[in-house]
């Protein structure tokens, strides 16, 4: 049985993609709302109050933290792109998993997310391999972390959800 907490194995820790790998995240970036909006497509309100795992997140609050996180790092790429290296400000991802605009309708969240992942990819289309190099500093893991690092992470992540996601509609029969 596949963990259901990691069910696609562990972050990636990369630093340096290929230029072809590098094309492969844009993809992946730009296909994932469809992908994570099909995976959550016709629950109801019960299955998406539901825990993707024991102690886990529901779905609901799955559906609100993807385009949080993948907002904070758009916000970074774009930070990155414009300042020297700049430290990137933290968030608590479960106090924000536990305000209210996490616990209604995913539509408006879903949507974010289709624009947002619109205006990211086309961003990360023009970048130059120079550009790319590019980095940020997180510091509550003081590390350096370049767009190449980044691109791949939120892949990892977004498809990282997903599985979650797929998952629980797998075991409960859904």
């Amino acid at each position: 049985m596949t963990d259901a907490r990691f069910p696609i194995g562990p972050q990636p820790q990369v630093q340096a993609l290929t230029p072809e790998e590098r094309r492969a995240a844009v993809q992946a970036l730009a296909q994932l709302p469809a992908e994570f909006s099909a995976a959550l497509h016709g629950l109801d309100d019960a299955q998406l109050d539901t825990p993707y795992r024991d102690g886990g997140w529901t779905l609901r609050q799955l559906a609100h933290h993807v385009p949080d996180s993948h907002l904070n790092a758009y916000v970074r790429t774009r930070l990155a792109l414009t300042e020297d290296t700049p430290t990137i400000k933290p968030y608590d991802q479960t106090a924000w998993a536990a305000l209210s605009d996490s616990t209604g309708d995913i539509a408006p969240s879903l949507a974010l997310l289709t624009a947002l992942h619109q205006r990211w990819t086309r961003l990360l289309e023009t970048l130059t391999p120079e550009q790319w190099s590019r980095a940020y500093l997180h510091p509550e893991y003081g590390q350096r972390t370049t767009l190449d690092g980044m691109a791949a992470s939120y892949v990892w992540h977004g498809r990282h959800h997903t599985a979650q996601v797929r998952g629980l509609r797998v075991r409960n029969g859904w």
